[in-house]
């Protein structure tokens, strides 16, 4: 097919959309809202996705968590709710460990079946009180281990640790609720019946989303023995570590392995009876869902696309039956069936290109409401998918155009200069 002709097709296009405004309208319609459907999730899962790596590497690129069972994708089984527990020796045997750098062998009193660690007790300070605080008792490695920071004071020392000192380190939420601005350092709380020097305050820690509160900002911590003096009951461990390097992870988590299997006597044949994960196990649960949530966006955004494309086929069929003369006056000087086929498909892909343009800008422009509206979004739109929604609406365009297209190459010359 000549340029002319394609440029004439093209052309031809536009005067269908130009004659009959509303009927075109009416059929690139399912087209663009399947189109920006497209864009506006892609767009959303995009800046989900920013969001979730920002939350993991905040976490640390060189951290490993060991517990007796991932916390998080799945309910726990009755096996792994009734394996052993870890125990302190357990984190001081893991940081003797060549590659190892700090362990954090950590304790929490909270409610965990209501979500991620929902305090159970009060803060009180003077008439002011803060409820559903989650306690923690930790070693000196917290810091280290955790990358969180202090907005003021310190952690407690060794000395501190090892006499059970009353001292405590309160979250940001804690500390700006019971004092309002000011300074906590040096103020004294009380909580479980006892009295507690606060000595420090952290930094809000990080979220995979923002907006509202986190939950482990409303918390206090301990030192580890006076933790346990608290709650002796507690004997759950949960075992953070730090190692040297990111590429000796796996070396790590063999070393680990080999180490607890032997101390918690597990047989060669045997399986593991506990579990050691890191911040990229929240990653690869997060694809997961986003693989759920980008399969519901193909079935919504199909529908409108099947739609369209079934509206795309009405108005070319139309389009055929009211210029069956004229494509008899096109085959009686020469045109032949590829001209008249081509010609009729690049129309059919033309007007779903348009629909996909204007959906790509509605999409785009949905976009920009979504992140300002939602600033913790930080929706995106990505090149890749409007590219994709670009091509996809000039597929549909020639998947429902083609059969059109075919009958209008096939009308017999002298019946078509007869029709009136």
């Amino acid at each position: 097919m000549r340029l002319r002709d394609s440029e004439e097709a093209v052309r031809m296009a536009f005067e269908t959309l130009r004659t009959n405004k509303l009927r075109s309208g009416l059929t690139v319609l399912g087209i663009s809202i399947g189109i920006s459907t497209v864009i506006l999730i892609s767009s959303a899962i995009n800046g989900l996705n920013s969001n979730i790596d920002g939350f993991v590497k905040s976490l640390g690129t060189n951290t490993l968590w060991v517990f007796r069972f991932v916390p998080f994708g799945s309910r726990p089984t009755t096996e792994q709710l009734n394996r052993k527990q870890l125990t302190y020796e357990d984190g001081m045997a893991i940081r003797q460990l060549p590659h190892v750098v700090a362990v954090d062998p950590a304790l929490r009193y909270a409610n965990f079946q209501l979500g991620p660690a929902v305090g159970m007790v009060s803060l009180k300070y003077g008439a002011r009180k803060v409820d559903n605080t989650t306690l923690g008792g930790d070693s000196t490695d917290l810091a280290a281990v955790s990358n969180i920071n202090l907005t003021e004071g310190r952690l407690w020392t060794e000395d501190e640790n090892t006499r059970r000192a009353n001292v405590v380190v309160l979250g940001h939420d804690s500390a700006e609720q019971l004092f309002r601005g000011e300074s906590a350092l040096g103020k004294e709380i009380e909580t479980e019946g006892d009295v507690f020097t606060v000595i420090g305050v952290f930094d809000k820690f990080p979220q995979a989303f923002g907006g509202g509160r986190n939950t482990a900002d409303n918390s206090a911590y301990f030192p580890l023995n006076t933790f346990r003096k608290i709650h002796p009951e507690v004997l759950d461990f949960w075992i953070s570590v730090k190692y040297d390097d990111p590429k000796n992870k796996p070396l790590v988590i063999d070393e680990i392995r080999e180490l607890l299997r032997r101390r918690r006597k597990v047989h060669v044949e045997q399986d593991d009876n506990l579990a050691i994960f890191g911040p990229d196990s929240l990653a690869r649960l997060w694809n997961s869902l986003t693989s759920s949530l980008f399969l519901f966006m193909v079935a919504v955004s199909s529908v409108g696309l099947m739609v369209g494309g079934v509206g795309v086929m009405n108005i070319m069929l139309v389009s055929v039956t009211e210029r069956t003369r004229e494509i008899g006056v096109r085959k009686a000087i020469g045109a032949t069936k590829a001209n008249i086929l081509l010609q009729f498909t690049i129309e059919a892909i033309t007007l779903c290109a348009v629909g996909g343009v204007i959906g790509i800008l509605a999409g785009a422009l949905f976009t920009l409401i979504l992140h300002f509206a939602v600033g913790f979004l930080h929706a995106a739109l990505s090149s890749m998918w409007v590219l994709v929604a670009f091509v996809v609406s000039c597929a549909i365009g020639l998947v429902f155009g083609i059969y059109p297209a075919w009958k209008a190459s096939n009308l017999n010359p002298i019946d078509a200069l007869r029709y009136e």
